[in-house]
């Protein structure tokens, strides 16, 4: 009310002399404030232009992101901004999106550009899901056989890394055009790295040895039992290399060790701890002995939740 009385009484003299504005920002007021009440004069960030895509292409574009180019198709092996771009063109009658506004699309539908986790070539078709769907009953068993109450079973997924001199380069951040230069040892050195995660309780087991067979996998698991709340039991999921289910392992009482599917490399997210590590500490960088990997400070990151193991 009071805004359309200084509408409509002001004179553009007058309306100079409010606040030092003009009689069309006053009416923009009265506009805004009719339509949606005083919260219309809050100064809200411009809707800019509309979209080129509607729902129906979003939706196609999410799909062929999904599926992945055809190389013989596309004629690209992993879809980039142009690739993309390039195909919405030929798809949706000539729509024309440059790279930086398909970006932004892409990440309003929730895509980040993330590296890929390796996937077996030899990978059985519904292993996973069908691991994914009995495990909750695994559990309850191993529940019952060890007679303890289900909250105290802690899963661990545990691997190992080989790791040395000759390490990775990774991407670094450098000026548009340039190439540039990072160490790399072409000596062959190494050492393993023995990992395990209980990815709920934040919880971490390691050990660095010069060798990976039965008898280091024996330490290994000493060292995650002494870990492993009291009377607590640990269900610890493995892969199926020779040495985890050696017939000579040395299986703590408070653990059970669970075989993923074979061939399933992805399944295992201590993976993703390795390639933290290879990325953040392990690359770019010069060994000189077994010490001085030993001597690496290192840490394991509580990044293997997975929802199909602790019901989130």
């Amino acid at each position: 009310m009071i805004l359309a009385a200084i509408y409509d009484g002001a004179t553009r003299t007058e309306a100079a002399k409010i606040g030092g504005v003009g009689l069309q920002i006053i009416r923009d007021w009265v506009l805004r404030f009719n339509e949606r009440g005083a919260d219309g004069l809050l100064n809200s960030k411009s809707p800019g232009q509309p979209s080129k895509l509607n729902y129906g292409q979003r939706q196609a574009i999410a799909q062929m992101i999904e599926s992945g180019p055809i190389p013989a198709v596309h004629g690209v092996v992993r879809w980039r901004l142009i690739d993309l771009a390039q195909w919405i063109f030929e798809e949706f009658f000539h729509i024309t999106i440059a790279k930086q506004t398909l970006s932004r699309e892409l990440r309003a539908m929730g895509y980040r550009k993330l590296s890929a986790r390796p996937r077996h070539h030899a990978q059985a078709e519904g292993a996973i899901e069908d691991f994914k769907k009995n495990f909750p009953t695994r559990l309850d068993e191993i529940a019952r056989e060890k007679a303890v109450d289900g909250d105290k079973i802690e899963i661990w997924f545990a691997d190992e890394a080989r790791i040395g001199q000759k390490n990775k380069i990774t991407r670094r951040w450098a000026k548009r055009g340039s190439r540039p230069s990072a160490p790399r040892d072409q000596r062959t050195a190494s050492t393993y790295i023995f990992g395990a995660v209980c990815p709920k309780d934040g919880k971490g087991a390691a050990l660095i040895l010069p060798a990976c067979n039965t008898a280091a996998i024996n330490l290994h698991l000493a060292e995650i039992a002494e870990i492993v709340a009291p009377g607590a039991h640990a269900v610890l999921l493995v892969d199926q290399a020779g040495w985890h289910l050696s017939t000579r392992l040395v299986v703590p009482p408070n653990i059970t060790i669970i075989a993923l599917p074979p061939k399933c490399p992805e399944f295992n997210p201590v993976e993703n701890v390795w390639q933290f590590m290879r990325d953040n500490w392990l690359s770019n960088r010069i060994f000189k002995s077994y010490d001085d990997l030993v001597d690496q400070p290192w840490r394991i990151m509580s990044i293997g939740r997975r929802q199909w193991a602790h019901g989130l």
